[in-house]
């Protein structure tokens, strides 16, 4: 099962550039990196980066992350995968562009259509 981050530009290149991350300003406050699964990304999408352009997806394999990955209760209780260590570039399975959607579409970003 894939899980998502999405990133600014400069979060994702800080990663390719070190080879590791503790992840955005909100990931280091509360002492985790935060994932989504495929269902729960685009509200996060709406929720934290609603209007903003020059954002990456990126997908990781929550199997080879497991010993590292806690589910944890957040949005209306729903299960959330938080990584209990700095997010590497090896555990990235692909990244793609996450761009705005047109105005009249009803959500304010573009997911790739083979995201699982």
């Amino acid at each position: 099962m894939m899980i998502y981050k999405i990133f600014r530009a400069d979060e994702w290149a800080e990663l390719q550039a070190k080879g590791e991350t503790k992840g955005a300003p909100v990931d280091i406050a509360d002492g985790y990196v935060h994932f989504s699964t495929a269902d729960q990304a685009r509200e996060t999408a709406s929720k934290w980066f609603a209007c903003v352009d020059g954002l990456v997806l990126l997908a990781c394999d929550v199997d080879a992350m497991s010993a590292d990955i806690t589910w944890e209760p957040s949005r209306g209780g729903a299960l959330f995968p938080h990584l209990y260590r700095n997010l590497r570039l090896s555990d990235v399975v692909w990244d793609k562009p996450l761009p705005l959607a047109p105005k009249d579409a009803p959500d304010s970003h573009v997911f790739p259509k083979d995201m699982v």
